[in-house]
């Protein structure tokens, strides 16, 4: 009853058959799962949980003897500390750029310059890109209300287009530094982050292609039509479509809501990686208290607290009447926002109770001394620990902690990027309910939890095993030694 694999199973059927099955909202059912998961851990395995997130023993003794109530509240906290500023900003930037028609001049701007047909192109590495320095979920929040945009434009490819999305946001957040995961694993397996980088690049490329063509697939097999929200109206979208040009705002005042959020995360990205020991970057004072303001400024949720503010700015000024209160707006926006930050904060806590029971722990002991080719081996174990907690970032740091012996021993056949690399690409598999990330994607983007299942969550299981094919063929023709 106490065993950790047990008490997965039991969380996956509590959750996936309350959705699916008894048809109740996500956010019950998570809680629901997250409340049986805990009743079933016992206190013991809860202090070990916290002994290897590096308590005293003392700290762990008194972790372990919290309550249910209250641990499954602190994981359902830790998650909306993590993201509430930033859906509830994303939420308005999204109701802004939407309403205002600065979305809608974005999307004539890209059709003038790819085309029509080439227009998911520009989506799938636009947020491959974007996925490098910024966060995986701010990228959903921003490039999605280009997409609904976009497909009322063109009048199709709605789930071709935030699939796109998808793919590139999901690939650069798991491959190329400096993003959290991979930052983290070059330094447990000593990789040269300028190498990660490179290498993250390219196998980034080849599963993004794969990923573009499961998307067409996906598309042409299951075609999701944009649909109502509760925060973009379709009714509403059309009228600004059939809008002339010149009632349009310019291209420049429309980006700024996106670029200006963007511009400084990526500064405060930049100059945290310069930054070593915290000794200060030059030896000028001015300069150095500039860099401490960008700092300030680049937090993400600060960033997109100016980008809400700019987006709000861009609405008052193309969209809203004279002397209309902004209230009510802002308000259904975040009534829209609301929704997404309970059930993802309630999918924290279910994966947050499932870390608790000892599962990544569990799966390290069992794979400890397999003997199987180390790239595999490395796919593999991260991929069960994603699945098991949810978490593409937990996996990567489990995975890495785990093989950072065998990844530096001598006589190495390849470089050690390569398990690095499958590390990233096994941290994909596979997304579903405890996984936070699914249910910003399914809430941001209207999709409902089932066609999500069949389409995101093969998505991503496609990429990883194109990396994974990619990798090994890669450590066999240039081994990088």
């Amino acid at each position: 009853m106490t065993n950790p694999f047990f008490i997965l199973a039991i969380g996956i059927v509590i959750v996936v058959g309350g959705i699916i099955g008894f048809k109740l909202h996500p956010f019950l059912a998570l809680l629901l799962g997250a409340f049986v998961v805990a009743m079933l851990t016992p206190a013991s395995q809860i202090e070990q949980f916290g002994l290897s997130k590096g308590m005293d023993a003392s700290a762990a003794l008194a972790y372990s003897k919290k309550s249910i109530g209250e641990r499954i509240a602190t994981e359902f906290g830790n998650t909306c500390a993590k993201i509430g500023i930033l859906i509830a900003m994303a939420a308005i930037i999204g109701k802004c750029m939407l309403e205002s028609g600065a979305a809608e001049r974005i999307i004539r701007s890209l059709l003038k310059l790819t085309g029509i047909e080439k227009a998911p192109f520009a989506f799938l590495f636009g947020s491959f890109f974007l996925g490098i320095p910024v966060f995986f979920d701010t990228v959903i929040f921003l490039m999605v209300p280009l997409a609904k945009a976009m497909a009322l434009r063109i009048g199709k490819n709605y789930l071709l287009l935030i699939l796109c999305i998808m793919s590139g946001a999901a690939m650069a957040n798991s491959l190329v530094p400096p993003s959290p995961g991979p930052l983290f694993l070059i330094g447990e397996l000593h990789i040269p982050i300028g190498l990660m980088m490179m290498c993250g690049i390219v196998v980034g490329f080849f599963t993004i292609s794969a990923g573009y063509l499961f998307s067409v697939w996906t598309n042409r097999k299951w075609p999701i039509q944009l649909r109502d929200s509760l925060d973009a109206k379709l009714e509403d979208l059309k009228v600004i479509s059939s809008k002339e040009d010149k009632n349009l705002p310019n291209l420049l005042i429309s980006l700024l809501p996106i670029v200006v959020p963007l511009l400084l995360i990526i500064a405060d990205t930049t100059i945290t990686n310069m930054t070593k020991g915290g000794s200060p970057l030059t030896s000028w004072y001015l300069v150095n208290r500039l860099f401490a303001a960008v700092k300030f400024l680049g937090d993400k949720n600060i960033a997109m607290v100016i980008g809400g503010g700019l987006a709000l700015l861009v609405m008052v000024k193309n969209k809203r009447q004279k002397n209309e209160s902004l209230t009510p707006f802002v308000q259904t926006a975040l009534m829209s926002g609301g929704g997404i930050i309970l059930i993802t904060a309630a999918g924290g806590a279910f994966g947050g109770t499932l870390q608790q029971s000892g599962i990544s722990v569990k799966i390290a002991e069992l794979t400890s001394g397999y003997q199987m080719a180390l790239i595999p081996m490395a796919f593999f174990i991260s991929a069960i620990v994603r699945t098991a907690q949810g978490s593409a970032t937990v996996a990567l740091i489990t995975a890495s902690g785990i093989l950072a012996g065998m990844a530096s021993q001598p006589g190495l056949a390849f470089n050690p990027v390569y398990i690095g690399l499958s590390i990233g690409c096994g941290s994909k598999l596979v997304p579903w309910m405890n996984d936070a990330g699914f249910w910003i994607f399914c809430k941001v983007t209207d999709l409902t939890e089932k066609e999500a299942l069949k389409t995101v969550s093969p998505l991503l299981a496609v990429m990883g095993l194109t990396g994974l094919i990619v990798i090994l063929i890669g450590a066999k023709l240039f081994p990088l030694i």
